[in-house]
């Protein structure tokens, strides 16, 4: 019973090992500002399907993410970063979607990253 046991374990932490190692990482340059922009897109993207892990370094407004290849790409993920109303490398915000950030947020504001919204 135990050796059944531990063949199941054992078996499951391969496919658990097997599955990370397919995980690829991306880093992207984006316009965010502030804290509460890093919040938005991390949120946002931590919703989308085959993201893993997204994170906003403010210092340098690169959006490291960790996904799933299967489920998903690096346009998508671009995509929704845009779609958010930031700026995604050389992919342009949607206009309507930065239109509706706070002013605070908006490229036009000046950066305020300890500032409380």
């Amino acid at each position: 019973m135990k050796a059944t046991i531990f063949s199941i374990l054992f078996a499951f932490a391969l496919t658990m090992g097997a599955a990370q190692a397919q995980d690829k990482e991306v880093k992207i340059k984006t316009s965010a500002i502030c804290e509460m922009c890093k919040e938005r897109l991390e949120r946002n993207l931590g919703l989308s399907k085959g993201v893993k892990e997204a994170e906003l370094n403010l210092d340098n407004k690169v959006m490291t993410v960790k996904y799933n290849p299967k489920k998903t790409d690096v346009a998508s993920i671009k995509e929704m970063i845009v779609k958010t109303g930031y700026d995604a490398d050389g992919v342009v915000a949607d206009q309507k979607a930065h239109d509706k950030l706070p002013k605070c947020c908006q490229k036009s504001a000046k950066p305020h990253s300890d500032m409380k919204h």
